[in-house]
């Protein structure tokens, strides 16, 4: 299914919340809190401006209910798949930056910071890397700029190269304006590739 555009958003929201840290959900009830918490801590801790926001496409398990009560926003996402609810997702964020990643507890909220600092320094869009243990800088300085020249499909050969790695890892961060601009449309898993082979080219 296509998705149109992301709209512009609230600037007075954008400019108040730096970071809102994105995850997509469907019946995480059992591990929701646990990652709600430590995106949460990792606010409080850090000083960084953000919000919690969850993605929900459809639970019925009471995940909805437990992320309000911990004080996340939640989304409810009518269209179905993992990449619709992030386009929700994505387009109800209020901060400058967005970090994604599962809501079952396989990513560390608890320590992004290595992703605002490169998000703060330029970086458009930034990967976790579960093999590694680290994350690498994705998108090159921004695509629309540059759209039609060809050093920058030399750029995407070598991004190709470096993010094999954990080409498919969820846990990535990438600036709201620029990932907006992409106009990503798969709804299902195909969305995290999308997203990635799309910065690139």
């Amino acid at each position: 299914t296509k998705m149109t555009a992301f709209p512009a958003i609230d600037e007075a929201n954008s400019q108040a919340i730096e970071l809102t840290i994105l995850m997509p959900c469907l019946n995480e009830a059992e591990t929701l809190a646990i990652c709600i918490n430590k995106a949460k801590g990792y606010l409080e801790r850090s000083g960084v401006t953000g919000e919690v926001l969850i993605a929900d496409n459809g639970s019925t398990d009471g995940s909805q209910e437990i992320a309000r009560s911990l004080g996340a926003r939640v989304v409810p996402v009518a269209d179905r798949g993992y990449g619709a609810a992030l386009i929700g997702g994505i387009k109800a964020a209020h901060g400058t930056y967005i970090i994604m990643g599962d809501a079952d507890d396989s990513y560390d909220f608890s320590a992004l910071d290595a992703f605002v600092e490169r998000l703060r320094g330029g970086a458009d869009l930034v990967m976790g890397n579960r093999f590694a243990g680290g994350i690498s800088d994705g998108a090159m300085p921004f695509l629309h700029r540059y759209l039609g020249n060809p050093v920058l499909s030399f750029i995407g050969r070598l991004f190709f190269k470096i993010s094999t790695g954990d080409f498919h890892c969820g846990l990535r961060g990438f600036r709201a304006d620029s990932i907006r601009k992409l106009e990503l449309q798969t709804t299902g898993m195909e969305f995290a590739s999308e997203m990635v082979v799309r910065s690139a080219l």
